[in-house]
C-alpha cells in the first residue's frame, strides 16, 4: 500500500521535498546512485534547508567514490545545520577516504563534541589516527 501511495504522490505532481528525499533513500539502497542524486536534488530544489537531503546526497556520492562531491554536499548540510552530527561524521569518513587524515580528525572531533556518545565518530577517529 505504501508503494502505491508513493507512486500516486509522484504521479499526481504533489511531490514534497520529503517525498523526493524518501525516493532518494530508496534508490540509494537499490544502488541506483545517479537516480538517487537526482531525487535528492529535487528535494533540495523544493527545500534547500533540508539538511538530511544534502547529507544523503553526500552519502550517495561517497558510495560512488566521488569524495570531493560528497564533502561538498556534507559541507552544505553542515551550513544548513551546524549541529548535524551525521553530516560531520560522514564528512570525516570521506576526508579519510581521500587521505586527508588531519582534516578528518578535526571533523570527527566536531562530531564528538556535538555527541560525545557517537560511537561511529570515536571509531572513525581511531582509524584516522
Amino acid at each position: 500500500m505504501a508503494i502505491a501511495n508513493d507512486i500516486f504522490i509522484l504521479a499526481s505532481g504533489q511531490q514534497t521535498a520529503e517525498d523526493w528525499f524518501n525516493k532518494g533513500i530508496a534508490l540509494h539502497f537499490q544502488d541506483k546512485y545517479d537516480e538517487a542524486v537526482q531525487a535528492f536534488d529535487k528535494a533540495i530544489r523544493i527545500d534547500p534547508q533540508l539538511a538530511e537531503a544534502w547529507c544523503n546526497k553526500g552519502n550517495t556520492f561517497n558510495a560512488q567514490g566521488n569524495y570531493d562531491e560528497a564533502i561538498q554536499a556534507y559541507d552544505k548540510a553542515i551550513e544548513v545545520n551546524p549541529q548535524y552530527v551525521e553530516a560531520w561524521n560522514n564528512k570525516s569518513i570521506a576526508l579519510g577516504q581521500k587521505g586527508n587524515y588531519d582534516e578528518a580528525i578535526k571533523a570527527f572531533d566536531k562530531a564528538i563534541e556535538l555527541d560525545p556518545k557517537h560511537a561511529g565518530a570515536w571509531y572513525g577517529k581511531t582509524i584516522a589516527l
